[in-house]
């Protein structure tokens, strides 16, 4: 464990963020799953909240702007061949 104050603070801090980042991440990684096994209609009226949720979580840094756009690329081309 940290012996200075502020070192404390950051180890706090970081478990915070942390658990935020995970509950995002698990949120998102949801979503996608019922966006794939949804029908031709919900998946196309849900596509932009879900691309929404992947860009919100490159922008925070939770995952890799390049995996975001290969991820919104994927549930593009897979809810194209659906409709």
């Amino acid at each position: 464990m940290a012996n200075h104050k502020a070192t404390r603070k950051d180890v706090r801090q970081a478990a915070k963020r942390r658990e935020r980042n995970r509950y995002y991440g698990k949120t998102t990684r949801n979503a996608i799953r019922n966006l794939l096994a949804t029908e031709t209609e919900a998946a196309t009226e849900k596509l932009p909240k879900v691309i929404s949720m992947i860009d919100k979580l490159a922008k925070r840094n939770v995952i890799h702007k390049n995996k975001a756009n290969n991820l919104k690329s994927k549930l593009t081309r897979k809810i194209k061949a659906i409709a």
